[in-house]
């Protein structure tokens, strides 16, 4: 063999050590104990130590019966994880070899080969450490010991001169629903709950990209490149886009480098209900004597957000504007959708987010007391056009400012807004939930008997965490465009009268006050980003509570298990009781409860939309569960969709018509979210008793505008309307057309509660068209038709007008589909 030859392979040898490699050190085989044992057992990675108990069935499965408390031990105890890996003499003459965990819970030691290497104490954060020189060719041992969170926590709130609540909680950077919420259980974890790496890496590594949008038309997007590389020996490089390619020099340590890049005619990302979420992809290597060392791909889409303030003659609007348009938003609030978040797959995340495009959803508040979600949760978000408010991960208490808390909470920022902000989904960089909210409304100060200094202090700490700490470090991590920071979520407590004219509103007057649905007419905010009521979810759903026999009774104590709110049972009862007959069935009474929920929703978004502009956004809680429990999800933990999921999809369609009562009259809204507008729209009105017969037709009805926006159509006295006829048995049918006398949309209005209606007894019968559809029909009004089959339903919980049938689709065929109406519930 020639000496070219030789110096050749010696070339390219040296060039394929020099690429990056990375291994999955999750597939190695794991062990884990209680640190007080000797006997090590298999253990799963990436996981929980809860999983892994469950796996050898020394606990029972907390989601079932009353189990949860019978694995509250598990919190107080310290586990450690093991496992060993080979290395080879090859992969040792790399430079570098970087041990990365990229989600350990939470307190932990990390051993290699016997020395301690790190010490961690942050759920949220990216540990990465340095280990080439702590590595051996052949069998290399990692251990992590986890200590108890809940004591370590414990151990820290004794150096506060004063009691905080939700101690331990508030001092412990992780998960802080997993401590309990009224919708979930307390399940304190603890593990490698994500992905252990052992990357090896030569000369250079590209350590973040950031892509930063500076302008942006429809001729042309403008973008700068910035890049983040480490580099292990200096001297010369090149970085290359997907057009070009730039020489660079490298000093030794952290080097930033800043290129142009353009997109001529570029497709913009819209979200949901305006078009569709295009993204890009870009690729970008570093190379080092022409051969690729290291490379990235990222994801983007093309728009412009801004959140707009601005003062007015009732207070400060709140809303959003993309790529130029007021956007009125339409969404629900997310909780991680397990207590085990190891176990959410990528379908599930998928599924729950196609979900919320399905219902005609364009925002998701991602809440602050769960955690920053998986990459898949928002790459679903900017497939599906969905915008993302996302919390920082604190939820109602108080937090402490040590110089050790406050550092721990900037890396944690850092790591995560460099992980996520390239994303086109994300809208905004919220600091908390119900902080500002907690210190001023919730009386905590006089519960725990606080000294005027410790009050003081309490409100210093917060100024420290949410208007100092996080915006500095998004100043420093984001370029300018993607930096909408909004301190805390609600900005002001729903008792204040100025909750309701700027700023971003929880309102609990309905369900925490027990006020009526009706309220919702009343308390209209800016933006209303919390307010919800509970719904017993599907009967699978309950169900699946069960380990055995399941005994479907409200007075079952595993049923009253799953209830986490102290006086849920009361309030979903006495709210029952105003508005519907309260049946003692219980499949009965779960549905009548889906329908309640349904129906108090429904007339919050309706008051909402009404009050478009004033009004621009609308974000009811809560989209999803993280177990089978009775809580004000739209979906059930098995992905059901309740009553209220389906009310939503009719209730967030682009174009709506809507009434509104007010002391005997009628008031008509036309309300057009698109950015196409509807010229010379048309009303047509019919008075209908539930046996079909039209008692009046008032199809002339016209407003001759344009519907761009929101358009009060007209104002009629009910009696006018009604005339003779018994309000109790007619209702109202409403079609919007437009200059074509094409459908724009449909609404129904009765004229008195559903348990004031007098309904007859439908004549419900189903046709099979094929395996995967069916049509519904019926001879009188069948109100609130409640489809129950194993398969998902296109449209369920529905009115099915008298002498009418509807066509559903199935998501799978099914042998047997049952039906109910809200007749049987009234004639027992």
């Amino acid at each position: 063999m020639n000496k070219t030859i030789l110096f050749a392979l010696f070339f390219i040898q040296i060039f394929v050590n020099a690429q990056f490699s990375e291994r999955n050190l999750s597939s190695e085989k794991w062990q884990f104990k209680n640190s007080k044992e000797q006997k090590w057992l298999t253990a799963t990675v990436p996981g929980t130590v809860h999983l892994d108990l469950m796996n050898h069935q020394l606990i029972p499965d907390p989601y079932k019966d009353e189990n949860e408390k019978k694995v509250q031990w598990v919190e107080n105890e310290n586990w450690d994880y093991q496992t060993a890996f080979k290395v080879s003499a090859k992969e040792l003459e790399n430079q570098n070899a970087d041990l990365v965990f990229h989600g350990l819970d939470t307190f932990s030691e990390i051993y290699l080969n016997g020395k301690l290497l790190k010490k961690t104490d942050n759920m949220f954060r990216t540990w990465k450490i340095p280990v080439k020189n702590n590595l051996k060719v052949g069998n290399n041992t990692l251990q992590i010991k986890f200590k108890s969170s809940v004591n370590v926590g414990k151990d820290l709130a004794k150096k506060v001169p004063f009691t905080m609540p939700e101690t331990p909680r508030s001092f412990v950077r992780k998960a802080q629903y997993q401590f309990g919420w009224d919708w979930g259980p307390r399940l304190v974890t603890a593990g490698i709950w994500k992905d252990v790496k052992l990357n090896f890496w030569n000369y250079a590594k590209l350590e973040n990209v950031k892509i930063e949008q500076k302008s942006l038309t429809k001729q042309k997007a403008d973008l700068i490149i910035h890049g983040e590389i480490i580099a292990e020996k200096e001297g010369k490089y090149s970085f290359t886009t997907d057009k070009t390619n730039y020489d660079i020099v490298l000093k030794k340590g952290l080097n930033k480098i800043s290129v142009p890049f353009k997109i001529e005619n570029p497709h913009f990302w819209q979200p949901n209900g305006w078009g569709k979420a295009m993204t890009y992809v870009l690729k970008f290597s570093l190379k080092k004597d022409a051969q690729i060392i290291d490379k990235k791909d990222e994801t983007i889409g093309l728009r412009t957000i801004e959140l707009i303030q601005e003062k007015d003659e009732k207070g400060k609007t709140f809303y959003f504007k993309v790529n130029g348009n007021p956007m009125y938003a339409k969404g629900t609030n997310w909780i991680p959708s397990d207590s085990f978040t190891p176990r959410i797959t990528k379908e599930k995340y998928q599924k729950l987010i196609k979900d919320c495009k399905d219902a005609n959803m364009n925002m998701i508040r991602v809440w602050g007391g769960g955690i920053y979600e998986d990459d898949e949760f928002y790459k679903a978000c900017d497939e599906n056009g969905i915008l993302v408010w996302q919390d920082f991960m604190f939820a109602g208490s108080f937090y402490p400012s040590d110089e050790d808390f406050l550092n721990n909470v900037k890396e944690e920022v850092k790591d995560q807004v460099n992980r996520l902000q390239n994303h086109p989904s994300i809208a905004l960089w919220c600091g908390n939930n119900e902080i500002d909210e907690a210190i001023v409304n919730w009386g905590y100060q006089k519960q725990f008997k606080y000294s005027k200094e410790d009050s003081l202090q309490v409100w210093k700490d917060y100024k420290k965490v949410f208007h100092e700490v996080i915006p500095n470090a998004l100043k420093e991590s984001l370029t300018s465009e993607k930096n909408i920071y909004w301190p805390t979520s609600p900005s002001i407590g729903w008792g204040h009268k100025e909750s309701l004219t700027e700023g971003d509103s929880h309102y609990w007057g309905v369900w925490w006050g027990e006020f009526p649905f009706e309220i919702y007419n009343e308390k209209v905010p800016r933006f209303a980003s919390e307010y919800g009521f509970q719904g017993i979810p599907s009967l699978e759903a309950v169900k699946s509570m069960f380990s055995g026999q399941p005994d479907l009774s409200l007075e079952n104590p595993t049923i009253k298990a799953h209830e986490k709110n102290a006086r849920g049972f009361h309030i979903i009862n006495e709210y029952m009781k105003r508005d519907y007959v309260v049946p003692k069935d219980f499949v009965k009474y779960n549905y009548v409860s889906q329908l309640l929920q349904a129906r108090g929703m429904q007339m919050a978004i309706e008051a909402h939309r009404r009050a478009k502009p004033y009004n621009m956004g609308t974000l009811y809680w809560q989209l999803n569960d993280c177990w089978p429990v009775i809580s004000w999800s739209s979906i059930d933990y098995l992905g059901i969709w309740k009553a209220l999921h389906y009310q939503v999809k009719r209730s967030f369609e682009n174009q709506v018509i809507l009434t509104e009562e007010i002391d005997g009259f009628l008031n008509f809204y036309a309300i057009n979210d698109d950015l196409k507008k509807f010229e010379d729209i048309k009303v047509e009105i019919q008075i209908v008793d539930f046996n079909g017969k039209i008692l009046n037709d008032l199809t002339t009805v016209q407003n001759g505008e344009t519907l761009d926006g929101i358009a009060k159509i007209d104002h009629i006295e009910i009696k006018n309307l009604i005339k003779y006829s018994n309000k109790n048995e007619v209702f109202l049918k409403l079609i919007l057309k437009d200059i074509n006398k094409k459908i724009i949309a449909e609404n129904l209005h009765f004229f008195a509660k559903p348990k004031d209606l007098k309904l007859t007894k439908p004549n419900l019968k189903i046709k099979k068209i094929s395996p995967t559809e069916i049509e519904i029909s019926t001879d009188v009004l069948a109100k609130d038709v409640y489809l129950m089959g194993d398969t998902h339903f296109s449209d369920n919980f529905f009115d099915l007008l008298p002498k009418t049938s509807k066509k559903i689709k199935l998501s799978k065929p099914v042998k047997k589909i049952e039906s109910m109406s809200l007749w049987e519930t009234m004639n027992p």
